[in-house]
């Protein structure tokens, strides 16, 4: 049986994106990432794909007249590459209906808090300003409203008395580069049913 294709669209370093690639190499997930897409030319990303023999491409924003055709241009790339799991690690952009239409409940985010707490690109600075005493990482599948998909797995993390954002992201990341490559695989293996706002983990 073909291993599934994933495609990963990233803005930043990367980091999550190499446990992906690191799992598949080790047979740890039925997967494969065949395909990276940046929106910003000197993201590390890229350079990490390319030391692991993965096709990357960068599509500057810049150059298309709207959002919908830069995901044109997108979805596109991740069809002819027979894409069937988009995975966003660190995309700094925000999903039209016309990418999330073209892989409904195929494509997974990562987000670093316990959502539906603190949502939005600060998470683990929010959670900290707010006093939590456990932080962690969700694993959801996305929807059009920004870190409001149904939620496939979490990990929780323990916030110390003396954490800075550093500190917690550190410890909130390792435990990333755990559970995404664990969502993927269990999406590669047929075992996620989505019934309402539940996901369901099946045998």
């Amino acid at each position: 049986m073909a291993k599934l294709r994933v495609g990963v669209l990233a803005s930043g370093g990367g980091t999550n994106l190499q446990a992906i690639i690191d799992a598949s190499k080790k047979k740890q997930i039925d997967a494969e990432v065949v395909l990276v897409i940046s929106d910003k030319r000197d993201a590390f990303a890229l350079e990490r794909a390319g030391k692991s023999g993965i096709k990357a491409v960068f599509l500057d924003p810049e150059k298309y007249s709207s959002k919908e055709l830069h995901e044109n241009a997108i979805v596109k790339i991740l069809e002819e590459n027979c894409v069937g799991l988009v995975c966003l690690a660190g995309y700094m952009r925000l999903l039209t209906d016309h990418l999330i239409g073209k892989f409904e409940n195929r494509i997974m985010n990562i987000h670093p808090a316990l959502l539906p707490s603190f949502p939005g690109t600060n998470g683990q600075a929010d959670a900290l300003a707010y006093g939590v005493k456990v932080s962690g990482c969700t694993v959801h599948f996305v929807e059009l409203e920004m870190d409001a998909g149904p939620i496939i797995l979490q990990a929780a993390v323990p916030v110390l008395d003396d954490d800075t954002k550093e500190s917690l992201s550190k410890r909130i990341l390792e435990q990333e580069h755990k559970l995404y490559p664990k969502a993927i695989n269990l999406f590669a293996k047929g075992r996620l049913k989505i019934t309402g706002r539940k996901v369901k983990i099946i045998s």
